[in-house]
């Protein structure tokens, strides 16, 4: 997939007659993940031959990294396919055998909780006493009761009150701290338990929703998010496999590992042969340029008829008449300012910067034996002291605070005795930055603490995601943070330039990842229907014209 060839063979308007012009449009693909690759796909099926995919890292899949321990495989990235009925991804692993060996501990209907399905969920405190299996289910039922009214607000258009400043995080803390506090047959204890928990299962959420606090996610907003009917499976020979299916019949010549842009140049104009002649200066004279990928920088791009140049980080300049962008929200958050000249107009900076996205780690920890008894699920993390706090902030040593739980992977013939953890927000770019052995060992620490059991040893291998470190990526999948709407994902959708506000080539810069899609955004079928969606737009812009 290294080989990254575009043909030049003409000059020629692609749009002057249709699908089969004097030459081939050219369709440059940022990214080789779910929505970059599902994108190269339906253009490649409908007649498209000259499309390139740009893929900065070493390898494709994006956010989905499926890494093989024995017979299992561990899931860094994506994990679950979320419902079924009319789920693309759904019927692509249905219809080639991915779920055959899914058990039902691996099938869950209704809303899931992280790996959580089968057993019994073991809420431990920070002195290491478990809190009886009853009060859980005591308090489940009363937080669930209250996530149910988070959703109204969007679904039946019910109005936000003040005191909640449309915050999901503040009013389920308030609410549900209201009817703790009023129920009279619970005695004191019992009340700061359940406060106590309330917190750890704000931290789970958080982690769903990988937001660095529920605090940050729009109330207003958050009923938006649309679930597709059915059960939520796991690929027992991992997600990869979606991947690699959608990339099976892109040829390997198509797609370019290591590649990552530096700017993309689009509506071109007169004003930029200047800025081209001058930067031409500085090449180097040994660059990837004297290959059929591109054309040096000072070739002028108006006598060569593209209205988009991609600026290569190796000196390499593509010609393009079109470029789907599938970079994450982070990488646009983090690089717009530089990524695109002219700059993107105000409104799509503005949605860039208003919707949320944050990291949410694992941290997989393999044992020899199980320490943990047969029915446990998982070992939840209830900080006693942490009951009456209105902002979980911790500095950067305590870092570990933020763990929500560890999830025993089922079944142990496959995973062996292997837990998972979950970390998200500030904390999990910091745990990001310590070494395997001092995050093997703080998990110990913890587990020890809250199971009460100073005998648990270390364990014989830790594995762990970085999503917030990772430069090409940065963080895991976006949310509706306060401030920010459904239209934020559809305007960050809409291609560039704006229909009608300008004479130059329509379609030039179009948008797809999962953020883009307003009702299933931080989903795999999500950014896979988004790629589709834009693939579609190009598709249906040249059936038009040729009609």
């Amino acid at each position: 997939m290294q080989s990254c060839e575009i043909s030049s063979d003409s000059t020629d308007d692609p749009l002057s007659s249709g699908l089969r012009p004097h030459r081939q449009p050219r369709i440059v693909v940022i990214g080789a993940g779910l929505a970059g690759l599902a994108a190269t796909r339906v253009l490649l099926k409908n007649g498209f031959t000259d499309v390139t995919v740009l893929e900065a890292s070493d390898h494709i899949g994006g956010r989905v990294q499926s890494v093989k321990n024995g017979r299992a495989t561990l899931e860094l990235g994506a994990t679950w396919i979320h419902g079924a009925n009319g789920n693309p991804v759904y019927h692509l692993a249905e219809e080639n055998g991915l779920l055959e060996h899914t058990t039902d501990g691996e099938r869950s209907v209704g809303r899931i909780s992280l790996y959580t399905k089968n057993g019994v969920a073991h809420y431990q405190t920070n002195v290491g006493k478990r809190i009886p299996k009853d009060l859980v289910e005591e308090f489940s039922d009363l937080y669930n009761e209250v996530y149910e009214l988070t959703q109204e607000f969007f679904q039946n258009g019910k109005p936000v009150c003040a005191e909640s400043q449309n915050s999901v995080g503040i009013f389920t803390r308030d609410l549900v701290r209201k009817r703790i506090m009023v129920d009279p047959d619970d005695p004191e204890s019992t009340k700061k338990l359940k406060l106590s928990m309330l917190q750890q299962y704000l931290k789970v959420e958080s982690c769903e929703s990988s937001s660095p606090s529920m605090d940050e996610v729009s109330l207003s907003e958050f009923g938006e998010w649309t679930e597709i009917p059915g059960a939520h499976y796991v690929i027992p020979e991992g997600f990869m496999k979606i991947v690699d299916l959608l990339a099976q019949d892109i040829p390997s010549h198509t797609i370019c590992l290591c590649k990552p842009i530096r700017r993309i140049h689009w509506n071109y104009s007169a004003q930029h042969r200047e800025v081209i002649g001058k930067s031409s200066d500085t090449k180097r004279d040994d660059n990837h340029n004297d290959n059929n990928h591109g054309r040096r920088a000072n070739e002028d791009p108006l006598i060569l008829g593209q209205p988009i140049w991609v600026e290569c980080e190796d000196e390499e300049w593509i010609p393009a008449d079109h470029v789907i962008i599938t970079a994450s929200l982070g990488v646009l958050k983090q690089n717009h300012e530089v990524m695109f000249s002219p700059s993107l107009p105000e409104d799509k900076v503005l949605a860039i910067e208003k919707l949320g996205i944050s990291t949410t780690d694992k941290i997989f920890l393999e044992f020899e034996e199980p320490f943990w008894s047969p029915e446990c699920n998982s070992i939840q993390f209830v900080w006693e002291d942490e009951a009456q706090l209105e902002q979980l902030a911790y500095p950067e040593e305590l870092w570990y605070k933020k763990i929500c739980s560890f999830d025993v992977l089922y079944p142990p013939e496959r995973y062996g005795y292997m837990l998972s953890g979950w970390i998200c927000g500030q904390e999990a770019l910091q745990m990001e930055r310590c070494d395997d052995e001092t995050v093997a060992e703080t998990c110990t620490e913890l587990l020890r603490r809250f199971t009460g059991n100073p005998d648990i040893p270390k364990p014989k291998r830790i594995l762990r995601s970085s999503w917030g470190s990772n430069p090409y990526i940065r963080g895991s999948y976006s949310f509706t943070r306060v401030g920010s709407s459904g239209e934020d994902c559809e305007r960050l959708a809409m291609p560039l330039p704006y229909a009608n506000s300008t004479k130059a080539p329509p379609l030039q810069v179009l948008f797809a990842g999962e953020a883009t899609h307003r009702k299933y955004y931080s989903t795999t079928h999500g950014a896979l229907l988004s790629g589709q969606r834009e693939a579609t737009r190009l598709i249906e812009v040249y059936q038009d014209h040729k009609a």
